[in-house]
């Protein structure tokens, strides 16, 4: 199943996340992905001439890990300064990672400059310069020797580093189009680190922003404006509103695809009332009229035609759904489970063993599939699926919950 039937299909009984008090109005992503999800709030860029933070003794700088990368430059790159390798304490190497955690920049950058002089390759002195120099405000000084720190370093806590400072040299700069590819290349060599995916959040906003601010002064009358301004509505739960935007943009491009469909998910959001029902149906029905193999919308027609009690002609539309696109989970999901309540195990048990495969935590699959394979005299396989099911209702006990118990505390609710 694509990511855009997924979240599309998700409209009949589930809510949109809601918006944070006072964050920015931000659209979804791209309507190509139909995704509606909430959007982060942009970053502001690091404000000039900001003091450094205070920063841990040398010897508690040795063992930290790396930080977390602020909007504030200076800063930022001192908190993200890595451990070094045990060095004696007079090393001009080891002096100017304590003088660029100080924020005495300028010793810093004389200090490492000492050290290169002795080793021409130490990594070490080599990239906590060009942090100096970002630090100090010399981004274009900096930039060459990050961006060969960023593709040749063998350690790869340097690498990120310079990574994350060439991203945040290029946002400071202005330069997007060249942050973007960089954040790019960051989020995919780190994709669990905080910091490569914040700086990545932070770049895709900016770009976001600027492509929509020009959108809107360029082509104010375009459809896309009140298409864009919808989805804007939806991010912050204001769904009647989205709903009318949505028909401005179809009364200006009645044959443009998604707008239909994305209207009647609006008003199955804003309300699921019998009329409301039947309004977004037919929405459902013209964004078929468009595109026949539209997926989702048939999936849509199906979970409205369920819920008013048609289950017959449901499954039709759910069948139809799952045809067109037999990796859409939630379709499988429904047909899979009308086949249980029909007693047809023998239909049910391979559409659910593939929404599993598809989406192994999803908790209705697994508990259909149980009923499946006890009801049709599977047992042992019925209580595989029961096992899995209390796992995913029941994750195990992380560490905190472990710390809490060790200091005495009262564990939290679930």
């Amino acid at each position: 199943m694509t990511p855009a039937t997924s979240v599309r299909s998700a409209a009949l009984g589930q809510a949109v996340p809601p918006a944070r008090a006072g964050q920015a109005a931000c659209p979804a992503p791209s309507v190509s992905e139909r995704r509606l999800g909430a959007v982060g709030q942009a970053v502001p860029p690091a404000r000039a001439g900001q003091a450094a933070c205070p920063t841990p003794s040398v010897s508690e700088r040795r063992l930290q890990p790396s930080g977390v990368f602020s909007g504030s430059l200076p800063c930022a790159l001192v908190a993200l300064a890595l451990a070094l390798p045990l060095l004696g304490a007079d090393s001009a190497t080891e002096l100017g990672v304590a003088a660029f955690q100080q924020g005495r920049y300028t010793e810093a950058r004389r200090l490492l400059q000492d050290a290169l002089k002795g080793d021409p390759h130490d990594e070490h002195a080599l990239t906590f310069l060009a942090l100096a120099q970002v630090a100090s405000g010399h981004c274009p000084e900096a930039v060459p020797s990050l961006t060969d720190r960023f593709n040749n370093s063998a350690n790869p806590d340097l690498a990120r580093l310079a990574g994350l400072a060439l991203v945040q040299c290029a946002v400071a700069g202005g330069e997007i189009a060249k942050a973007v590819p960089l954040a790019v290349q960051l989020e995919t060599r780190y994709p669990n680190d905080a910091d490569a995916l914040y700086q990545a959040a932070r770049v895709h906003m900016r770009a976001f922003n600027d492509a929509t601010r020009r959108m809107f002064e360029k082509t104010p009358a375009s459809y896309r404006v009140n298409q864009l301004s919808a989805e804007i509505f939806e991010t912050q739960n204001k769904f009647a509103e989205a709903a009318a935007e949505y028909r401005k943009a179809i009364e200006k491009n009645p044959r443009a695809l998604n707008l239909h469909f994305r209207l009647g998910r609006a008003i199955l959001l804003e309300s699921h009332d019998p009329e409301a029902l039947i309004v977004a149906q037919k929405e459902f029905e013209a964004e078929l009229a468009l595109n026949a193999e539209d997926a989702a919308a048939e999936f849509q027609i199906g979970q409205i035609l369920n819920a008013g009690s048609k289950p017959d002609e449901a499954l039709q539309r759910f069948q139809k759904a799952l045809d067109l696109s037999p990796d859409f989970a939630e379709a499988a999901l429904a047909v899979g489970r009308m086949r249980v309540q029909a007693k047809q195990y023998g239909d049910a048990i391979p559409l659910l063993e593939h929404v599993v495969a598809l989406e192994p935590a999803n908790e209705p699959a697994h508990y259909n599939l149980m009923l499946a394979y006890r009801n049709s005299g599977q047992m042992d396989k019925a209580r595989r699926e029961q096992q899995e099911l209390q796992k995913l209702q029941h994750p195990p006990e992380g560490e905190f919950t472990d710390f809490l118990k060790r200091l005495g505390e009262r564990t939290p609710d679930k």
